[in-house]
């Protein structure tokens, strides 16, 4: 990965709100605070895994949870991108729970 690099270590999650928009949040701030800028790649699943100690679907949830609010987009096989254009204000969209997922974690 390009540009800078981040050591959160271990992260004192709140127990009320769900893991995946703790981090989604970290993220939306990098992107916002041109961290990342438009077009740059971000952190793929499992390099927001390595960083925040969470599980697979939990990573799978903060980029689909990033990708509906219009921050960043995926190319297959390429990675996962900040998009050029982004919404005015970025807020969170609830991202559904896949049928039989586990816990919201």
């Amino acid at each position: 990965m390009h540009g800078p690099t981040y050591f959160v270590g271990v992260i004192d999650f709140a127990p009320d709100e769900p893991r995946w928009r703790q981090v989604a949040r970290i993220i939306r701030q990098r992107i916002e605070d041109g961290s990342y800028a438009p077009g740059t790649r971000v952190p793929s699943v499992v390099e927001i895994l390595g960083e925040f100690g969470i599980s697979t679907s939990t990573g799978q949830k903060v980029h689909r949870g990033l990708r509906a609010e219009g921050l960043i987009y995926t190319e297959p096989g390429i990675g996962s991108f900040v998009s050029k254009r982004r919404p005015a204000k970025c807020t969170e969209v609830p991202v559904a729970r896949s049928a039989g997922a586990e816990k919201d974690t």
